[in-house]
């Protein structure tokens, strides 16, 4: 159902889950909801600094994270504290479960980095993915995160990524 804009402030709670278990759970503040994409926006969750080489996820970031309940990614827009984009860190997922205010993402170990400027375009930790056993207890899911792995990527190089998020 479509956010109204009362629904718009309300808080959510978004809950990470990795190999079963809940990585992290945050606040986020409702963006929008079709039916199909729920988006909210949040503070970087963590503490301190995560330097990843090519970007650094630091206190005052704010992501714009979108979330489908038919693909099997999310994508999170990363703004720096002034505004400025730095990217865009896209993770292979299952399709998200919505209940009530809470959002629940299941990482696949997959993931995809864009930069601000579409120049770098960069696959992570495809290693994690073939050590997590996916493909041998679950190879529809293995093939669907790689399906999506891929379709991310030519989204991720071409000139119509961000119309994916409009």
């Amino acid at each position: 159902m479509p956010a109204n804009s009362a629904d718009a402030a309300a808080g959510f709670e978004v809950v990470l889950i990795k190999a079963g278990r809940t990585k992290i759970r945050y606040p986020a503040r409702l963006v929008g909801d079709d039916g199909t994409r729920v988006t909210v926006r949040a503070a970087w969750a963590s503490p301190g600094v995560r330097d990843f080489g090519f970007v650094r996820f630091e206190p005052g970031d704010v992501f714009t994270e979108h979330y489908w309940r038919d693909r099997w990614y999310s994508v999170k827009e990363v703004r720096a504290a002034d505004g400025s984009l730095k990217g865009w860190y896209c993770d292979i997922t299952r399709p998200a479960g919505v209940s009530g205010t809470v959002i629940v993402s299941e990482d696949l170990d997959l993931d995809l980095w864009r930069s601000a400027d579409g120049t770098d375009v960069f696959r992570l930790d495809e290693d994690e993915f073939a050590g997590s056993g996916l493909t041998e207890s679950d190879p529809e899911a293995a093939r669907a995160a790689m399906t999506a792995l891929d379709e991310l990527e030519t989204l991720a190089r071409g000139t119509d990524f961000e119309a994916l998020l409009s």
